[in-house]
């Protein structure tokens, strides 16, 4: 019933626009990201025209553009290409704009199938995150290293990311999903019991929290559990992707009176 793909790797590329105080670098880019929501083929080529006659800051900020357009047009080795000439053309002081960029060139690694390239630059990025004394970055850093571990079918060591991770912070959400996500996957359905519950207290209506309850509730042969979580996320989001895993499970499990498969 949890199935495949692996929900801990195929994930949406996290996107994150760096923004400054307004000049003219920052209101290009500002230009470009309107452009990108309008038409990224466009930004795209922008982006690189402007890349190739500018240096300094605002080739950095052509990159990161060149990043998301390349993200939005699904060209992986392009974004990466491109987040990765943001980071390293950012002064070294500037550590957490380094971490982002790095963070984003891991995702676009790990999207286009490089779990290796991936695990190096996020394990890069964390530490970038780390001298700039940032602890959200350093966070959401090592869950996206969570995600290319387990594509290497390096679970504990994933496993011990995730648990940074929601120690630096313990309000985020994705945090405590990917860990009982894993902690599923590792048999250790207690302790991923433990970790969804954290994930439900902080984000009661999010739907992928919500189906992976049910997964683990099943696999711990609390069916009704199971059937409640499920149902709740279809009530609150009918017409969401998450609904339509929830009533295919739903479907699997049958009505409350039939006797449950096993998982």
């Amino acid at each position: 019933m949890p199935g495949t793909p692996d929900e801990l790797v195929n994930r949406p590329p996290r996107e994150t626009a760096i923004t400054a105080p307004v000049n003219s670098t920052s209101a290009w880019l500002s230009q470009c990201l309107d452009q990108l929501a309008e038409d990224p083929a466009r930004a795209h080529s922008q982006a690189q025209i402007r890349r190739t006659e500018t240096n300094g800051a605002d080739r950095v900020i052509a990159n990161h553009c060149l990043g998301l357009a390349s993200t939005e047009l699904g060209l992986w080795d392009d974004a990466r290409t491109a987040f990765l000439a943001a980071r390293d053309e950012t002064p070294a002081a500037e550590a957490t704009t380094r971490a982002r960029f790095g963070t984003m060139a891991g995702n676009a690694a790990l999207a286009g199938g490089d779990a290796q390239s991936a695990a190096l630059m996020l394990t890069t990025a964390i530490q970038d995150a780390r001298s700039g004394a940032s602890a959200t970055l350093e966070a959401l850093a090592g869950i996206d290293l969570a995600r290319a571990l387990v594509a290497l079918d390096r679970g504990e060591d994933a496993l011990t990311a995730l648990e940074t991770a929601t120690q630096l912070e313990p309000d985020m959400a994705d945090g405590w999903l990917f860990k009982a996500a894993l902690l599923r996957r590792l048999d250790r359905l207690a302790d991923a019991q433990s970790a969804i519950e954290r994930a439900v207290e902080l984000a009661p209506l999010n739907g992928e929290i919500g189906l992976e309850a049910g997964v683990i509730a099943i696999l711990s042969n609390r069916e009704e559990a199971a059937r409640k979580s499920w149902q709740s996320v279809v009530e609150a989001q009918p017409d969401s992707p998450a609904a339509q895993t929830a009533r295919g499970y739903l479907e699997q499990i049958g009505p409350a009176s039939d006797t449950a498969p096993n998982p």
